[in-house]
């Protein structure tokens, strides 16, 4: 019998609080190692309306101002205005910060500073910078090889931002959410259910000054100049049924940190898989790769996005699992949910033997201490907002499908094997 359901992500613009924050840490991040690849950085910040607090642990060579940074990201998102309650110029920025606890650091520091070059055994001997599990994923139904719900989120979101920052809709404000739900039967996406749109606004756009008649003017102004662009190059689009919802409680003029507190990390579903995977429960912004919150997380996502891309299942779930100070992942499982062209065994093999997944290795393999100053100093901030995975904007070591052909070998040849056994 045929299964219908309805599944639903949401997405935030960079002007949404908690990810100013991270955009914040993470910029702290890219800055440190720019000047000292070696930094240890777990930079957590909060904001609030004219408020600004930078805190965490750091253990660094580099020399940076950090009040400065915060106020640059700040009116890069747009908040430049002190009527909002929260500007670059005006806001408060407190620094808090001490270094990292030696009981931890001890774990991940040994041979770090002599070394001369990357190596399997000094992977082996640099352990993981704290415990947890990270999942990764991947499927076919979106050319990035994401879930549709989620993908379709981000997209109206930087649309949104870019609408904005281009002066088409100049009324816009930073702070805006977006919401799709998608149609599914038979665990295919067939339709668009509901596109949500919250965004934050001036209290009149020109002469209107009506709040029905401006709500009205921007219902009308998102679906031509947000919706419909995005849904140009889809398949999948809006019909007659499908229910677009802007601003559902009237209005959003008072928005960013003047409405709503933030934090740094609170947006991890967004950053990762809309709900449609599941989450290990880390967040990834302000930390350095030796943390595999973050670093374990790219690298699952590569496994499955490979596993996928191979062409060797429909979609693919990858769970690792670390101990503070021990290299290798305690545990690995991958899970094809029943549309693997090869058995879930097979693969999880097939993954050890061609993936490198010791922290120290995944760093080296991904170039995550170096990437921030090959990149003109930015390579983290811009991946805090819109999600760090199914990025075909970036150009990110994590998303490469290189493996894939490697992995669509080794299957060929064990069938191959099989066939001759046989």
């Amino acid at each position: 019998m045929s299964r219908r359901y309805l599944f639903t992500s949401e997405s935030v613009t960079e002007g949404h609080p908690d990810k100013i924050c991270d955009q914040i840490s993470d910029t702290i991040l890219d800055a440190l190692l720019t000047q000292d690849p070696s930094s240890r950085v777990a930079a957590e910040v909060v904001v609030n309306t004219g408020l600004v607090l930078i805190t965490g642990e750091i253990t660094t060579k580099a020399n940076v101002n950090y009040v400065n940074l915060a106020r640059k990201k700040i009116a890069e998102i747009g908040y430049v205005d002190a009527d909002n309650g929260f500007s670059a110029n005006s806001t408060s920025v407190i620094v808090a910060l001490d270094e990292q606890s030696p009981d931890i650091a001890q774990g991940v520091n040994i041979a770090q500073e002599t070394r001369q070059q990357d190596s399997d055994e000094l992977f082996d001997t640099i352990g993981a910078g704290d415990q947890g599990i990270m999942f990764g994923f991947a499927c076919n139904e979106t050319p990035e090889l994401m879930p549709l719900p989620i993908s379709l989120a981000h997209r109206i979101a930087r649309r949104l931002a870019a609408v904005r920052k281009t002066g088409e809709l100049a009324y816009l404000r930073p702070d805006g959410k977006t919401q799709v739900t998608i149609v599914y039967e038979d665990g295919r996406p067939v339709g668009i259910d509901t596109i949500l749109i919250s965004t934050q606004h001036t209290a009149t756009i020109g002469e209107i000054k009506d709040e029905a008649a401006v709500q009205a003017k921007i219902r009308q102004d998102l679906w031509s100049a947000v919706v419909a662009p995005v849904f140009s190059d889809i398949d999948i689009k809006p019909d007659q049924d499908t229910r677009f919802l802007v601003n559902p409680t009237g209005k959003f003029v008072i928005g960013g940190p003047q409405g709503d507190s933030g934090l740094t990390g609170r947006k991890i579903i967004i950053d990762t898989y809309g709900g449609y995977s599941r989450h290990g429960g880390g967040a990834f912004s302000g930390k350095d790769p030796t943390k595999v919150d973050r670093s374990a997380a790219y690298a699952a996502r590569h496994v499955a996005k490979n596993i996928v891309a191979a062409g060797l299942a429909e979609k693919c779930e990858v769970q690792l699992s670390y101990a503070i100070g021990v290299a290798r992942p305690v545990s690995i499982f991958l899970d094809t949910f029943g549309t693997g062209k090869v058995d879930d065994e097979i693969l999880l093999e097939l993954v050890k033997q061609n993936f490198e997944l010791r922290p120290a290795g995944i760093i080296h393999t991904f170039n995550l201490r170096k990437l921030p100053s090959e990149r003109g100093g930015r390579f983290y901030q811009d991946i805090a907002a819109y999600g760090h995975l199914g990025r075909n904007d970036l150009d990110l070591p994590w998303e490469q499908t290189d493996k894939a052909e490697l992995l669509k070998q080794a299957v060929d040849k064990l069938r191959s094997t099989a066939t001759a056994i046989a």
